[in-house]
């Protein structure tokens, strides 16, 4: 498993530097013009989309046929994806929460009080949790479709969960049921929890997709 994940981290690392330079220059853009929570949701997603590069690397080397060949099954392989959202995910939080502080207190959009901080924080984790569980739903469709395919449907992953999120807020709205702070900070705190059961579950439909599949 751990040279698995290695070989993905190396592979994806020649999209690094090109990586860096956008988020920077979309630090310029985005942090002045609205605001750094912004910055820090684009920042994560966009990280995390990176899954789908070690993805077309795989495909162009046919690297699971030879996989296969050594000591590694096909839920090692799977697995593997998704160590990699987690932490290609985890690394677009960071960045983003540093830039995002950084950018905000010279374009004077934040101060330094911990509120304020405490906000983008949480910002910074629901950003995460929403690219785990969007990224888990790519990393199905891309072993059902194929990293080419899985590009086209790369949008689906994400309105899928925001489909989901927009039917609980009608059906809260329905019951009366308000959103307040205290409600959306409840929210917050219950990500991980979903995003865990999410991403568990699009694991175990990933392996079942791949394991029917011939390679």
């Amino acid at each position: 498993m751990k040279s698995l994940i290695q070989k993905d981290l190396f592979n994806i690392s020649h999209n690094a530097k090109p990586m860096v330079f956008m988020l920077i220059i979309f630090a310029f853009i985005i942090i002045p013009s609205t605001d750094s929570n912004g910055y820090i949701v684009m920042s994560t997603l966009l990280c995390g989309m990176m899954v789908i590069t070690s993805f077309s690397f795989d495909e162009h080397s046919n690297w699971n046929q030879y996989a296969l060949i050594m000591p590694v099954s096909k839920k090692d392989l799977v697995a593997g994806k998704y160590v990699i959202l987690f932490i290609a995910t985890m690394v677009g939080s960071i960045s983003g929460f540093l830039l995002a502080s950084i950018g905000g207190i010279i374009f004077g959009k934040i101060n330094l009080q911990a509120n304020t901080l405490l906000e983008l924080l949480f910002v910074t984790l629901a950003a995460a949790m929403i690219s785990i569980i969007s990224g888990s739903t790519t990393i199905a469709l891309v072993f059902q479709f194929g990293a080419e395919k899985g590009r086209l449907l790369l949008l689906l992953s994400y309105l899928l969960p925001a489909t989901i999120c927009l039917a609980i807020y009608k059906g809260l709205l329905k019951l009366g049921i308000h959103i307040t702070d205290t409600f959306i900070f409840s929210l917050v705190c219950c990500l991980p929890i979903i995003a865990l059961i999410w991403s568990y579950c699009m694991y175990k439909i990933s392996c079942f997709i791949f394991l029917r599949k011939e390679v």
